[in-house]
């Protein structure tokens, strides 16, 4: 993102004051905006071209020449949307827009497409037994299998990665060696991975007891039998924006009473409700978690729900993060079955 102080234009400068900005700046690029700082129009090299052809003076004012619509986006907008909008439109930057129309950045089509990494730490929990996916666990750990045509536990790691976050920790127990073998340090992937062996098993929070050095940063934890195209950035940046403790991924589940429900209050029936639907959040197993939140986990067994009621009760801030993205926990065979009838669909 490029800040717009010195690309910035009134309505009523010259050509020739237009063709300085865009020359002298990297943007190749000016916005033409009104005294509150709202965007009236865009203006390019191409657009001075254009209009010198057409017969105007450099010294007559950019009214007839700057672009009155451009394309814009909103300050929400993430990475990944302003890139598709760029690529579709076949423009290389873009303005960035708050509620009023006011300007407040350019952003940059090669910037964006720079890869940018994160301090953040991500630890992997990928030592379960994977029991419920029996025969297909007995010789493989559930995060090793395939699905799309790579084990799940690729997919995650590269998740992350094309989200910028490199540092990666496996906490690995059942045939770790397979796990260890294929990954590596983590070089191929374009990421850093260490491994802590959990000797027995420890749940979803124990192993993070573990760990040989305390991050510095928030950082992510995550089941390892997962498959999701949530932007991992946007959830670092909710849990930054809402000072938040600890922050849980939450789905939406739905269940249908598949009878009618009947009311009753003091024996009598007060209504009728035919199969209604209860809606419930749960947790999708991805969690950003604050270094304090270490000193709370004991050594043992300790799962991540534990660690939450501690966080409350303790008046910590634990915060949900509601996912609207793709998410699908692979724990039975009818889950794997469905994870690669859509992963094309969703991760090609």
């Amino acid at each position: 993102m490029k800040k717009i102080d010195t690309v910035k234009l009134k309505p009523d400068a010259t050509i020739r004051e237009a063709l300085h900005i865009i020359d002298s700046g990297a943007i190749k690029l000016a916005v033409v905006t009104d005294k509150d700082n709202r965007l009236l129009g865009t203006i390019t090299d191409g657009d001075i071209r254009r209009a010198i052809l057409n017969g105007k003076s450099l010294d007559e004012s950019i009214e007839e020449v700057y672009n009155i619509h451009p394309v814009t986006v909103g300050v929400d907008e993430d990475r990944e949307s302003i890139i598709n909008i760029c690529t579709a439109k076949k423009i290389y930057q873009i303005p960035v827009v708050d509620d009023l129309g006011r300007v407040v950045q350019i952003a940059m089509l090669d910037e964006l497409l720079k890869p940018k990494t994160h301090p953040n730490k991500v630890v992997l929990m990928v030592g379960g037994l994977g029991s419920r996916l029996r025969p297909l666990t007995e010789t493989t750990p559930k995060p090793m299998l395939h699905v799309g045509g790579r084990p799940i536990l690729q997919t995650i790691v590269e998740r992350f990665a094309s989200h910028g976050f490199t540092d990666i920790i496996m906490c690995v127990n059942y045939k770790a060696d397979i796990i260890k073998e294929y990954f590596g340090d983590g070089s191929r992937f374009g990421v850093n991975i260490e491994y802590v062996l959990e000797k027995e098993r420890m749940g979803t929070a124990g192993a993070l007891s573990l760990l040989k050095r305390r991050p510095k940063e928030p950082f992510f934890v995550m089941n390892g039998d997962l498959l999701t195209n949530v932007n991992f950035e946007n959830m670092l940046q909710y849990h930054l924006d809402n000072d938040a403790a600890a922050s849980m991924c939450v789905r939406e589940y739905d269940f249908q009473v598949p009878y009618g429900v009947v009311n009753i209050e003091d024996g009598k029936i007060s209504s009728i409700e035919e199969k209604p639907v209860h809606r419930f959040f749960v947790s999708a197993g991805i969690y950003m978690l604050n270094p304090e939140c270490l000193d709370l986990i004991p050594n043992g067994y300790y799962d991540m729900p534990a660690l939450f009621e501690k966080l409350i009760q303790q008046g910590e801030r634990a915060i949900s993060f509601p996912l609207r993205e793709y998410w699908l926990d692979i724990g039975r065979i009818e889950e794997y079955e469905k994870a690669n009838r859509e992963y094309n669909k969703v991760f090609d």
